[in-house]
């Protein structure tokens, strides 16, 4: 396996991220070294917070969270997954896989011994880190999960299915502007509309991380964001790029780095045929006999995962009889746009278990 390391001087001076890595290096299944990267703020005893962050995000976008954290108490975990921020970057395609990112991310969590976990995930944070749970229960004490789920399909419909496949072997790349205005729409049909997400991911050899981030973010006023949106366009980039572009972009030096980005979305298991059916079935298997407290804190404003929390709130026998929250104007990536929010519900159920 071809393995890239993002140079450290990529990661000086970035805003608001002042905090020391640590590394832990795993053994792949082909005998390669991965060596992952997180970040660990707080008191060594304090009770411990893993914080998993999803695509196509670091570390970095927990650095509002973590300080509030600190503040009540709390050790703070917020690994990169590998792919992704200081963590190593598997080169191929081949490489990546849903199932080889929970066997990788099982084993950091045994190399680190980490234990009497609450664990909080986002997007792809959740998806695999409601699989680590799985296997490793005996390490985690509570989940929090917010705009995230255990996606799980076996009777779509063969035509959706059909439908899905086709777009992604013969239509062309979506734009940018497509690819946003279908995740848009993702609650009228969410599995053929988060198929633009992950064609325009796979297909756009360099991903413009950066300025996606900055845009879904609202950063700056209507005329910069179209200003940048137009330079885009124009294939000249931003002369100019803001410090929140500047960090997303930060881990990928060239297009080479930025596999993982690529490639995770489609391993989303959304379809009946992906190799992931089985072991999300025993997730679920899992999931329902677990009793442990189990809280969620979506938002109200993210199409992308609008309505996920039923299926857990409804099967999950943790989840009953707890303060569910919804937080407002969180937007898909909370932890940017309500820290505050979302470190109250983390918060308020360690103090309250």
């Amino acid at each position: 396996m071809q393995i890239l390391r993002t140079p450290e001087s990529r990661f000086a001076n970035l805003a608001g991220y002042p905090f020391e890595p640590h590394y832990t290096t795993v053994r792949t299944d082909d005998g390669s070294d991965l060596r992952i990267h997180h970040v660990d703020e707080g008191p060594a005893d304090g009770p411990l917070v893993l914080c998993m962050h999803g695509q196509p995000v670091w570390s970095y976008l927990y650095r509002k969270m973590i300080p509030l954290l600190v503040g009540e108490g709390m050790r703070v975990i917020a690994p990169d997954l590998p792919g992704y921020g200081k963590s190593d970057k598997p080169a191929a395609l081949e490489d990546y896989s849903y199932q080889r990112q929970v066997d990788w991310m099982g084993r950091w969590l045994e190399r680190n011994d980490f234990s009497g976990i609450t664990f909080f995930g986002q997007d792809w944070g959740g998806l695999i880190g409601l699989r680590m749970i799985v296997d490793h229960p005996d390490r985690f004490d509570r989940v929090v999960i917010s705009n995230t789920g255990l996606p799980y399909n076996p009777d779509l419909p063969d035509e959706v299915v059909a439908e899905v496949e086709r777009f992604r072997a013969e239509a062309p790349t979506p734009t940018l502007a497509e690819m946003q205005k279908a995740l848009g729409q993702m609650a009228g049909s969410p599995v053929t509309q988060f198929a633009y997400w992950q064609k325009f991911c796979w297909e756009t050899e360099d991903m413009p991380i950066g300025l996606m981030l900055s845009m879904t973010l609202g950063e700056g006023s209507n005329l910069s964001r179209a200003t940048r949106f137009l330079l885009h366009r124009l294939g000249l980039g931003s002369p100019f790029p803001s410090d929140l572009t500047r960090a997303y972009d930060a881990p990928f030096p060239d297009p080479s780095y930025k596999m993982g980005p690529r490639a995770m979305p489609s391993q989303v298991p959304t379809l009946p045929t992906d190799p992931s059916l089985d072991a999300q079935r025993n997730a679920w298997e899992f999931f329902s006999g677990f009793d442990k407290p189990f809280l969620c804190a979506f938002v109200d404003n993210d199409p992308v995962s609008a309505g996920g929390d039923a299926q857990f709130r409804q099967t999950v026998p943790g989840a009953q009889g707890l303060p569910h929250t919804t937080i407002r104007g969180g937007g898909h990536f909370v932890q940017e746009n309500a820290p505050d929010q979302a470190t109250a519900a983390i918060v308020g159920l360690i103090r309250s278990t």
